[in-house]
């Protein structure tokens, strides 16, 4: 595994963070905003971005053992309305109050109302535990490359079996770890943007797996078959007035589960370098629909997924997250913070900032530094003595990760 450093990144997130403790003592132990219709100035909206890796998928049920699964273990749980789990998962989205919310790791269920529109239905549109019920009346649902099988034996077991290892993306089913983005505000679907049939080796400089001088995991053959997103990469605007904000939402693979050749490394290297050269509109890049071309250079924007990556701390290559955090169009001075996170990892000076229980900041909310402003963020993650803390107290609870939240102001 290549570890690279980047001295400045540390700089600014190592400032951002004692910046960010004093906000975080102010918003209380949960990480919660004061409610947002106390937060409105000079009459302009406030917006809360949030995402949220919910383990909504088959083997978080099943447990990772299981040979094979399909997105009807999530369907049945969906349909009954009283799943302890998904319960708390509704409860805490009820508690963020998001506007805009991106949920990874949603299995993806083909017919909505067996899905998505069942879990709006039968859970956030029934109070959980007292927190007001939510409703999101527009939803943004697509394919991802997970389960989604090629022919190679990609993982070198001796098997080309078209799943797992063997897929587009790691997963067990097509749309196996799956995202889906809910929101309050219409979405202009005509405009969407995505990215999931991207070519790796049509990035300039891609981090091909392996070495050239000790030799690449992948066959030429290969290599110019895979896709670069391991789920997907999505451009979704959403019209707020007479406004868009453009969603980048990804879910790049964790940097782990390989060996030497770096393989997962260095895709989550480049799915994340993939948002930086779209924000910085890079040329090369095409769509779903071969349109070419990245974002437009007044645009507004919010990245959310769980890119698990970290400047700081964890098995990623540094380099791709740090150079997406020091992009002076991306808003990221200030992390997140919660006081559960430190208590969780009390030895860890960065776990103010960590969103996932296995300790790192994986999970991010970064707005544009144009036409955004920023009022408050935090990590959903109440401490031991909040009566909350029975909805992340352990894995089965809710999810191994934790929401972030950030809201916002438009302006010109």
């Amino acid at each position: 595994m290549v570890i690279q450093f980047n001295l400045p990144c540390m700089i600014s997130y190592l400032a951002g963070l004692l910046k960010i403790s004093l906000l975080t003592l102010a918003l209380g132990a949960c990480g919660l905003k004061t409610m947002p219709e106390q937060l409105k100035k000079d009459g302009t909206e406030e917006i809360v971005f949030a995402t949220f890796n919910v383990s909504m998928e088959a083997t978080n049920y099943l447990g990772r053992e299981i040979e094979s699964a399909s997105s009807e273990v999530l369907a049945q749980r969906l349909a009954t309305g009283n799943d302890p789990q998904i319960r708390n998962i509704a409860e805490i989205i009820q508690r963020s109050k998001a506007d805009v919310i991106l949920l990874n790791e949603f299995d993806y269920i083909a017919d909505p109302a067996r899905g998505i529109q069942a879990f709006v239905k039968n859970y956030l549109n029934v109070s959980q535990q007292g927190a007001g019920a939510v409703n999101f009346p527009f939803v943004y649902l697509n394919t991802s490359n997970t389960g989604q099988p090629t022919p190679f034996d990609l993982d070198k077991d001796g098997v080309a079996s078209g799943v797992k290892g063997d897929a587009y993306g790691f997963g067990y089913f097509p749309g196996h770890y799956g995202m889906v983005l809910l929101s309050r505000f219409p979405i202009d679907q005509k405009n969407v943007r995505t990215f999931q049939y991207f070519l790796w080796s049509d990035m300039p400089g891609a981090l091909r797996p392996g070495t050239k001088a000790d030799g690449f995991w992948h066959s030429d053959e290969v290599w110019l078959d895979l896709r670069l997103s391991s789920k997907s990469h999505w451009d979704i605007p959403v019209i707020v007035g007479d406004t868009s904000v453009h969603i980048l939402a990804s879910h790049p693979t964790p940097p782990v589960f390989d060996g030497p050749e770096d393989r997962n490394g260095k895709r989550n290297h480049d799915e994340l370098r993939f948002w930086r050269d779209y924000i910085l509109g890079a040329d090369y890049i095409y769509d779903d629909k071969k349109l070419v071309g990245g974002l437009a250079k007044d645009a507004r924007f919010v990245i959310l997924g769980d890119l698990n990556a970290s400047a700081l701390e964890g098995g990623a290559i540094r380099q791709g997250i740090g150079s997406l955090l020091e992009l002076p169009q991306v808003n990221s001075l200030l992390a997140p913070s919660s006081l559960g996170g430190s208590e969780n990892k009390p030895e860890n000076p960065l776990a103010l900032n960590h969103t996932a229980h296995w300790g790192m900041r994986a999970d991010y909310v970064l707005p544009s530094s144009a036409g955004i402003k920023v009022l408050s963020q935090g990590v959903f993650w109440p401490v031991i003595n909040d009566n909350l803390y029975r909805l992340v107290e352990d894995r089965s609870a809710s999810s191994d990760h934790r929401l972030v939240w950030l809201s916002a102001q438009l302006k010109p």
